[in-house]
């Protein structure tokens, strides 16, 4: 294995450093699956930046490249951005049917109200 002192001790920081990268590169992986599996826009929302920090601190340290800091901090950002969007759909939508059923119902009023 190592033949000098100063090797056996690069070998041990070397372990060290490695446990520590994997534990925080999966610490951020878990917290990007949180992020994109959520359904809620509120939750998303709120965990987002705490999330591109993460992925920032592991950039930053070489753990992970720069580009794909980027890439994976966009497809989030997407993904975010698509909750927010599909909530404004579902509000707007929910605002016409509701503006239907008015109506339907104010007509069928107006012909009952005729037929008297």
């Amino acid at each position: 294995m190592a033949n000098h002192k100063a090797t056996e001790k690069d070998v041990r920081k070397v372990k060290v450093r490695r446990e520590r990268n994997r534990l925080k590169g999966k610490t951020t992986r878990n917290a990007i699956r949180k992020v994109a599996g959520t359904a809620d826009f509120k939750d998303a929302e709120k965990d987002l930046p705490k999330t591109i920090a993460m992925i920032d601190k592991l950039a930053k340290s070489n753990i992970i490249h720069k580009n794909k800091a980027a890439n994976l901090k966009s497809k989030l950002t997407k993904k975010v951005n698509a909750l927010k969007n599909k909530v404004v759909v579902e509000k707007v939508a929910k605002k016409a049917t509701d503006k239907a059923i008015a109506k339907k119902a104010a007509t069928a009023k107006a012909k009952k109200a005729a037929k008297k």
